[in-house]
């Protein structure tokens, strides 16, 4: 059974637990590393008006994964997942399913009510794909050759007043 804690607020270590998760998952090329470390230090700087919003989850006081959205600037109840990482020690146990849901009842108490996520195409990020299905995204564009020669930008959105 997870036991997990969720916190919004940011610490200053939480830039190298990020990072360290970011890089652990293998998914994530230096520059991607760098921009989710970004985004962290953005949140402590400017605090809710950077538009990054944080959910941690812990268990025992060890992160084990989080996410990192906002409102999609200029839009009408539209949120942005920006990231969902997951420590790979802690790969299929719900975690992300758990965290997720989470961030979603974050987003409706906000007025949130689609969030969108964004992924790509190559096949190391089929896991990616399928887990946004799971948990009722559908996918909503294709951009193609958007990261590289034949790796698109994958868009999806989940409808969070159904």
């Amino acid at each position: 059974m997870v036991e997990l804690t969720f916190r919004e607020l940011v610490h200053s270590d939480d830039i190298t637990t990020v990072g360290a998760i970011l890089s652990a998952t293998g998914f994530f090329n230096r520059e991607e590393q760098e921009v989710g470390i970004s985004l962290v230090e953005e949140h402590l700087h400017k605090g809710t008006a950077s538009g990054y919003l944080f959910l941690f989850a812990e268990e025992r006081d060890k992160i084990q994964g989080y996410t990192c959205y906002g409102p999609i600037p200029g839009t009408l109840n539209g949120f942005d997942l920006y990231w969902i990482a997951v420590e790979p020690t802690c790969w299929h146990r719900g975690i992300g399913r758990i965290l997720l849901a989470e961030t979603e009842k974050r987003v409706l108490a906000l007025g949130g009510l689609r969030l969108y996520a964004e992924t790509a195409s190559n096949p190391q990020y089929k896991p990616t794909r399928d887990f946004y299905e799971r948990n009722g995204f559908s996918l909503e564009g294709r951009l193609a050759d958007y990261y590289a020669p034949h790796d698109d930008k994958m868009l999806y959105v989940k409808h969070l007043n159904t």
